[in-house]
């Protein structure tokens, strides 16, 4: 059997929020849908009816916690709870590639951290609507 085309390693990604470049920052970043499945099932063996609803997103991520400007958590705390705000994501910024443009519900990230360790933000973020998938154009 043939390797699988298209598979590749997660580097040279773009993590865009409010307009700013932050994957430079970034460890983690991913979107994450949600989607019930329900299943009706009646008396008879082959009588199981399932379906699935639309689903809702949420936005993973884990990043540095920079508190001085250009730091995504100083401005993730500059906005105001509830704002909507854009974000794209791409696993990798190759011409072709999908990237996901996005609205997410912003939130205050973390302050502080444990001694030794780098200090991070962790967050997930609630996404308005559904992501917008498109090609990443040359």
């Amino acid at each position: 059997m043939a390797p699988a085309a298209n598979a590749y390693v997660i580097k040279d990604a773009i993590v865009t929020v409010d307009s700013v470049e932050y994957a430079n920052q970034a460890r983690i970043a991913r979107l994450t849908p949600d989607q019930t499945v329900q299943t009706y099932r009646t008396m008879v063996p082959d009588g199981a009816q399932s379906d699935v609803d639309s689903p809702t997103w949420k936005f993973e991520l884990t990043a540095l916690q920079i508190n001085a400007t250009g730091g995504l958590a100083k401005a993730l705390r500059a906005l105001a709870v509830g704002e909507q705000v854009d974000v794209v994501l791409a696993p990798r910024d190759k011409v072709g590639d999908d990237e996901a443009a996005f609205t997410i519900v912003a939130m205050a990230p973390q302050f502080g951290g444990e001694q030794g360790s780098w200090a991070e933000i962790e967050m997930e973020f609630g996404v308005v609507g559904q992501p917008v998938f498109t090609p990443i154009a040359a």
